[in-house]
């Protein structure tokens, strides 16, 4: 059986998310058997009311959305993007909140959580820490064999934090696999990455399975 499926016999599923606070926040579910990998489901949820207005509703409108996609596909891990540090102190706190309630939604549910940085991302997706932002969508449309280039563009970003994961999980799962046929042992299905590196309308595409 393929490294790639978890303990509970299930493809390894992963819910990516890109949090913004005046943009909308993207997010991309991605399933992978080892071989390839297809998406599940992509959108981006925009904030009913302007910036200025009660952040409240919006980071609910959040929690509640991770919270059903997670109900709705119960990925093994959310990835999250994190907070870039050359953002200025008011603007980075306030996404650090909206990071927050998705970090808490996972919790909530007993998923475990990722994060990761833009560059982190690119060199995994793209092999190139600079690359641009088409240079990324180009590579997730390629990796998940799409006709088109997935929008909008911050669901394109959430499925290349999600491609990210699976890329780190992958190489543990191979790094793993390794120490245990050099000890005799069989190697032990992945589900969830012990290497972790972090412990209102909606629009929506869902993908046929």
């Amino acid at each position: 059986m393929s490294f790639q499926h978890c303990s509970d016999g299930r493809p390894l599923c992963v819910l990516g998310v890109d949090p913004a606070l005046a943009g909308a926040t993207g997010y991309g579910v991605v399933e992978s058997d080892g071989r390839s990998c297809r998406m599940l489901r992509l959108g981006a949820l925009r904030p009913l009311t302007a910036v200025r207005g009660p952040l409240a509703t919006h980071l609910r409108d959040i929690h509640d959305l991770i919270e059903g996609l997670i109900r709705e596909f119960q990925p093994h891990g959310v990835a999250v993007e994190s907070v870039f540090t050359a953002l200025n102190m008011k603007t980075a706190l306030s996404l650090a909140e909206v990071r927050g309630v998705i970090l808490l939604a996972a919790a909530q549910a007993g998923i475990p959580s990722y994060s990761y940085t833009p560059r982190e991302v690119k060199s995994r997706v793209a092999g190139y820490g600079n690359a641009d932002k088409q240079q990324v969508q180009q590579m997730v449309r390629a990796m998940l064999r799409l006709s088109e280039t997935p929008e909008p563009a911050d669901a394109a970003d959430a499925l290349a934090v999600a491609l990210c994961h699976v890329h780190v999980t992958e190489a543990e799962a191979r790094m793993a696999a390794g120490f245990s046929r050099a000890s005799g042992r069989a190697p032990a299905r992945t589900g969830r990455s012990r290497n972790a590196r972090s412990r209102n309308a909606a629009v929506s595409t869902r993908v046929p399975s």
